[in-house]
């Protein structure tokens, strides 16, 4: 881990500013080392964060890197995909950023199945801005703007973007980081809009307003509501319940987009189209 450090990180902009106990670090472990394992430059790689605790990792790495507007990475991401289609674009996002004000983005991504692999940390709560429970905030759990219990749904985001069109789906956790490191590098690897939610924690905003303060606790959590894929198949509706499944939900080839556009562009020039 250690040349990966040497390698990829800013050393010069440490110390970070994560809370003790942020699983944010973790996911940022599992990304570097899934870049270094496919031997790509560093020059290679753009990666693209919006606002929001996770939106700290562009700011860590040593590739060229973008830090945006709040929910308005992949907008970005798709503008830097477009004008230079060689580079291996990431898209950093928090499960607020990603879903809430940016779940339109989100979803229009998938559809068009741009080249970008979105890595989505899921913490279930707003951890930057005081606590405010998010589109992930499980039904019944407790945010500062959730002081009763959160009473909204909350979204299957790789159902979501399954459905919406994109290449890869899957899920993990940061308390299975070697799990999460293949999962990115195979996401890394696909052509197309590929996607990996890792479920993380955030102990001072979500675990103190529901009874795990500590980071062992909220590890511990996790574990406790993570199933397999395959075990999950197998459960009753009643067992499911306030359980998450892991592991790979997608897994297709079909065209992706700046190809597609390369297409239409060749035919323009040509003087053809609809005549």
């Amino acid at each position: 881990m250690k040349n990966v450090i040497e390698k990829y990180i800013r050393k010069e902009m440490f110390p970070h500013i994560w809370c003790p106990g942020c699983g944010n670090g973790i996911v940022l472990g599992a990304l570097i080392r899934a870049i270094d394992s496919l031997g790509w430059e560093k020059d290679e790689v753009a990666m693209v964060s919006g606002i929001g605790c996770s939106s700290r990792i562009t700011g860590y790495v040593d590739f060229n890197t973008m830090n945006t507007t709040h929910g308005r990475a992949l907008p970005f991401a798709t503008g830097i995909k477009m004008s230079n289609p060689k580079l291996k674009v990431i898209a950093v996002m928090g499960d607020g950023d990603c879903a809430a004000i940016g779940g339109n983005h989100f979803i229009h991504a998938a559809r068009r199945n741009i080249d970008i692999t979105a890595v989505i940390i899921n913490n279930m709560i707003y951890g930057m801005t005081g606590g405010q429970y998010s589109p992930m905030t499980p039904t019944g759990k407790f945010g500062s703007t959730a002081p009763y219990g959160n009473i909204d749904q909350n979204f299957d985001l790789s159902a979501l973007a399954a459905s919406a069109g994109a290449s890869y789906v899957a899920r993990s956790s940061i308390y299975n980081p070697n799990q999460g490191t293949r999962f990115i590098k195979k996401a890394l690897s696909k052509k197309g809009f590929s996607v990996v939610e890792i479920i993380s924690d955030c102990p001072i905003s979500y675990g103190r307003m529901n009874k795990l303060r500590t980071p062992v606790k909220m590890m511990e959590w996790i574990k406790s509501i993570s199933v397999p894929k395959k075990t999950w198949e197998k459960l009753s509706v009643e067992e499911k319940k306030d359980k998450i499944p892991m592991g790979e939900f997608l897994d297709i080839c079909i065209p992706e987009y700046t190809d597609k556009y390369k297409e239409v562009c060749a035919i323009a020039q040509e003087g053809g189209g609809n005549e």
